[in-house]
């Protein structure tokens, strides 16, 4: 198998755990209904981890363009192979959330809410608020970036790296997916949603395509901010390298946070009752 069917594989393998366990937590009549988001994502993490198994000796299991870019940019995958692994993802992606569409078939139509059929192929915010909303993607695929590349300088029993990967996935889930369901992936949202806006699925309502860029830009600006931090400050050890980070960071928070009390001011956050659960691994 080359590599490009590896990624394709491995992304699909991905997207049948985790967009599968978020159907089976938000539609209506699965034996799973309601079960919350500590299984949305204990099932994303597993989902990693078995997709890792999967084609990990094949093409590394990047099966995530931001990992891809993240390894790129500090010379540790080849710039000429990041568009096949990056389709292969999307293509992956797609098909695996074509997968869940027709194992959940039935369930579809007994399901009215549209936004829980969204949330089942991508993710959308708990509150939009475009600026926070970026950032929540930056930081988590930051953290995933960075964090891969630190457990890959350990040194663990054979066959046990999946596992801790999945693991990782799953505390970036547990500690900061509540904002916007952590895509931290632009293949796993957006083949998907194409896939949500393309499937006769029944009663779905839009794909929300005025939010899909913040998944997409904010994980590959993560991920390349989280392999050259590693790079530079864990693997060199520059005490010039570091200041700069940390200077880059507190410019990056300062803007962030000016932006958002911009934003805030201009789009405030209607309070419509009780909020509807983030409960979507989105």
């Amino acid at each position: 198998m080359t590599p490009f069917l590896g990624e394709l594989f491995g992304t699909m393998i991905l997207i049948i755990f985790g967009g599968g366990v978020v159907a089976g937590v938000v539609l209506k009549r699965s034996k799973a209904e309601a079960s919350g988001w500590i299984v949305i994502t204990f099932g994303w993490g597993l989902g990693v981890a078995m997709a890792i198994y999967a084609v990990g000796d094949i093409s590394g299991a990047h099966i995530n363009p931001a990992v891809t870019v993240g390894l790129a940019v500090i010379g540790e995958f080849p710039w000429g192979k990041v568009p096949a692994y990056i389709l292969g993802q999307m293509i992956g992606a797609f098909i695996g959330a074509v997968v869940v569409w027709l194992h959940y078939y039935p369930h579809w139509q007994v399901t009215e809410d549209k936004g829980a059929k969204l949330a089942v192929f991508c993710t959308d915010p708990a509150i939009p608020h475009t600026p926070s909303n970026l950032m929540s993607e930056i930081i988590g695929t930051f953290v995933l970036v960075l964090s891969v590349l630190a457990i890959g300088a350990n040194e663990f029993t054979e066959g046990l790296n999946p596992l801790i990967i999945g693991l990782l996935v799953l505390a970036i889930g547990l500690s900061l997916g509540g904002t916007t369901g952590y895509a931290i992936n632009p293949a796993r949202d957006l083949g998907p949603r194409l896939a949500h806006f393309f499937l006769p699925v029944a009663g779905k309502g839009g794909s929300n395509w005025k939010y899909a860029w913040i998944p997409v830009v904010g994980p590959l600006i993560g991920g390349a901010a989280g392999g050259l931090f590693y790079r530079h400050v864990f693997v060199d050890g520059s005490p010039l390298a570091m200041a700069i980070a940390l200077i880059v960071i507190l410019a990056c928070l300062s803007a962030d946070f000016a932006t958002e009390r911009w934003w805030s001011k201009r789009h405030p956050v209607v309070s419509k009752g009780n909020p509807t659960p983030a409960s979507k691994r989105d």
